[in-house]
């Protein structure tokens, strides 16, 4: 990675269709949000705040994630199943391989499908915390694909998979790892959302490799606005995520001072849209670490503005057609 900000970046301006030389008259953009199932009453009031705070600005869809060997399976499913019951917003369930058996993971996707969810997130998974590495189930979905398959095979989700611009750091090479994603998508995936990254030219050419080996899915950037910088260089070193110097330069002198964090937190992830925006992306997933201030902010610095009513009964009506 090169030391500088990159020289082609042109002003946050063109975010606005300020700038000539932008491309014109750009859809509004596809946003959803990505959350994690609360383990404290605090963190829960939190959680339910962010998610009123950002319901009105009608995402695609909203996530929830799914803890390290099923740990948090439980409150995964009450999370989306408030949702559901408390908002107009379409959840999509995070579901992984690790620590169930196949006859399990079905059972938690039937339970899914019965209360209304038509989205599934599936994953691989991590190992639960001490293991020395991944070990599939004897009785369970080894990898991913096999996941994608089993779902289909419960219902028609709309499936979505993960996917590595810098690819996976247990994948031999990054062709493997891109085999690996045309098998999760040739199983049944509709969408792949990717790991965070900081530089737009990863993620384009992440794209343009994808396409080359017949992947032909949305391939949706995944946004993570930085507000933790040490935490974030921590799970990026276990993660292959490239951290670069310049990123690191405009957090210097910051560990003490939340607010100016927040704010130059908000000007990386609205200029890494922009540039993402500038290439034809119109699609983003925002990991919020269920804070709605800054991905709330940035949504509308891509001109997405509050509606008065959601894409809930549009989305379960078409789930509602489908087969289970």
């Amino acid at each position: 990675m090169t030391d500088e900000l990159p020289s082609s970046r042109r002003p946050l301006a063109a975010l606005a269709g300020t700038t000539s030389g932008e491309p014109e008259a750009l859809a509004r953009p596809e946003v959803s949000f990505e959350f994690f199932p609360p383990k404290t009453e605090k963190m829960e009031e939190i959680l339910w705040a962010s998610v009123k705070r950002l319901e009105p600005l009608g995402p695609r869809f909203v996530s929830v994630t799914y803890g390290a060997g099923g740990s948090t399976r439980e409150r995964t499913h009450a999370t989306v199943a408030r949702i559901l019951r408390e908002t107009s917003l379409v959840p999509a369930a995070h579901l992984t391989c690790v620590g169930s058996s196949r006859a399990e993971v079905d059972e938690v996707a039937r339970g899914y499908w019965q209360a209304g969810v038509r989205h599934i997130v599936a994953l691989r998974g991590d190992p639960p915390a001490g293991a020395d590495g991944y070990e599939p189930h004897p009785e369970g979905y080894a990898y991913a694909a096999d996941l994608v398959s089993g779902l289909k095979r419960v219902g028609d989700f709309e499936i979505s998979v993960a996917a590595f611009p810098e690819t996976h750091p247990e994948a031999a090479s990054p062709a493997a790892d891109l085999d690996n994603l045309k098998r999760k998508i040739d199983a049944g995936a509709s969408r792949a959302i990717t790991q965070y990254f900081f530089d737009a030219e990863i993620y384009l050419e992440f794209v343009a490799r994808a396409r080359k080996a017949g992947i032909t899915v949305p391939i949706v950037p995944g946004i993570l606005p930085v507000t933790n910088f040490a935490q974030v260089v921590k799970f990026s070193a276990m993660c292959g995520a490239t951290v670069p110097d310049w990123l690191a330069r405009l957090f210097e002198g910051l560990d003490g001072d939340t607010e100016t964090r927040k704010l130059v937190a908000a000007t990386v992830a609205a200029e890494q849209c922009r540039a993402l925006r500038a290439a034809g992306v119109n699609e983003f997933h925002f990991y919020t670490l269920n804070r709605a201030d800054l991905s709330y902010a940035i949504s509308h610095i891509l001109g997405i503005r509050p509606q008065e009513a959601g894409p809930r009964e549009e989305g379960k009506d078409a789930g509602g057609e489908t087969g289970g």
